[in-house]
């Protein structure tokens, strides 16, 4: 009656064939059909980890054939060592494969071998991450054959079916897996094909929660910031507080950042860019407060000063010059004081006034002046901060637009 032993002892000539192809005619192709699942993407370092896949390959054994009916079975398991396998294997692997060790096969009575096996794959790849977080990275997985002349075609399932089954939702998210077949002239006797194979895309709400929006709350209250009056209350220790606080934030989130290449991240140009508003706001503060301290031991105002900033940039920053409303003295002077009287110091009284009249002028014309200083200092924080506002919004849009469009093209 039919038993495994007995097909076991039937199929073990079929073992000593296992060092040559398994056709009859050595002109026959042997047609391997393989094909992989992604299970999921672990991690992408340096170098990058495209780890958890399933490997599955069928080929025919010409050698061997069975009537299933008098063997009892249609297919038996034996070790994966008895037989003849294809060297097709992924040119990225950079480490030992880690996965569990499956030593069985599938042999079915038609002669077609079914080989299964988990593989760890650690690969190197170009990462491209000047678009970090919003990008996509094609991760490469190369597959060919280095002793035998072969043709790969590519298999059109595979991505539906790794989706399927993708159990990992971590940083990286499965978004295509396509296949890409190179130009390479067939009549070259070392003509080897292979098949490239292009992978994932990036979760980005981790670094748009802990990493940007934060430094856009940052520069958002540096912005506001200018609301509060230079000549009254100490600016400049607010913003000091703030960049101390943005470059701890900086220092702290350093690990979440990429290890820079070739390219520099956009992202750490966005980070730069808020840090050196940041201290340029506060270099304008310092001028500013210094202009308003220091306004009434500053010279008169000249006179191309006054029609600039006074003139035009005040009213273009809605900040239109002052009404002058200059008080004289009421001193009426009698030279003639000296011959209503009797004494010696007719002139007197005269010289007295004439020095507290010229006291009082020089007075009024110095609190004129530090009045017209403070309105330049007043229009120059104005307008600085206009420019402040417009730079910072063209910036921001232009890093989002350049996000956008590499997030979805």
């Amino acid at each position: 009656g039919p038993s495994q032993p007995q097909l076991l002892q039937a199929l073990t000539p079929i073992f000593n064939l296992s060092a040559i192809r398994p056709v009859m005619n050595m002109t026959t192709s042997t047609n391997v059909s393989m094909y992989f699942i992604l299970y999921g993407v672990l991690g992408v370092v340096s170098p990058p980890n495209l780890e958890s896949d399933d490997f599955t390959g069928w080929w025919k054994n010409e050698f061997v054939t069975w009537d299933p009916v008098q063997c009892g079975t249609d297919k038996i398991s034996l070790p994966r060592t008895k037989f003849w396998a294809p060297d097709i294997v992924i040119n990225e692997f950079m480490d030992e494969n880690t996965a569990p060790v499956v030593p069985f096969v599938y042999l079915y009575s038609n002669g077609m071998l079914h080989d299964a096996l988990p593989v760890r794959v650690v690969s190197s790849c170009n990462l491209d991450i000047y678009t970090f977080p919003f990008d996509i990275q094609n991760c490469t997985l190369t597959f060919n054959s280095y002793i035998h002349q072969s043709e790969l075609s590519p298999h059109k399932q595979i991505t539906q079916t790794s989706k399927n089954v993708i159990t990992t939702m971590g940083e990286w998210e499965l978004l295509d897996i396509s296949s890409h077949k190179p130009e390479t002239d067939l009549s070259d006797d070392k003509y080897i094909d292979h098949l490239d194979f292009h992978v994932v895309r990036r979760r980005a709400m981790l670094y748009v929660i802990n990493l940007l929006i934060p430094s856009c709350f940052l520069i958002t209250v540096d912005l506001f910031s200018f609301m509060l009056p230079p000549h009254s209350v100490d600016r400049s220790s607010f913003k000091m507080t703030l960049i101390l606080g943005y470059t701890v934030f900086l220092l702290i989130m350093n690990d979440l950042l990429p290890i820079t290449g070739n390219t520099i991240p956009l992202i750490n140009v966005f980070f730069s860019l808020c840090l050196a508003m940041m201290v340029a706001s506060l270099l304008e503060t310092i001028l500013i407060t210094n202009l308003l301290s220091n306004s009434d031991k500053l010279p008169p105002l000249p006179r191309w000063v006054s029609v600039v900033f006074l003139q035009c940039l005040g009213h273009l920053v809605c900040l239109p010059p002052k009404t002058k409303h200059r008080k004289h003295p009421g001193f009426k002077l009698d030279t003639d004081l000296g011959r209503q009287g009797a004494g010696e110091g007719p002139m007197e009284p005269a010289v007295e006034g004439g020095a507290i009249r010229l006291q009082v002028e020089q007075k009024l014309g110095n609190s004129q002046s530090a009045e017209e200083w403070m309105q330049v200092g007043f229009i120059i924080d104005r307008l600085l901060f206009g420019l402040y506002i417009i730079f910072i919004t063209v910036s921001f849009f232009t890093i989002i637009i350049i996000w956008v469009n590499s997030y979805y093209n």
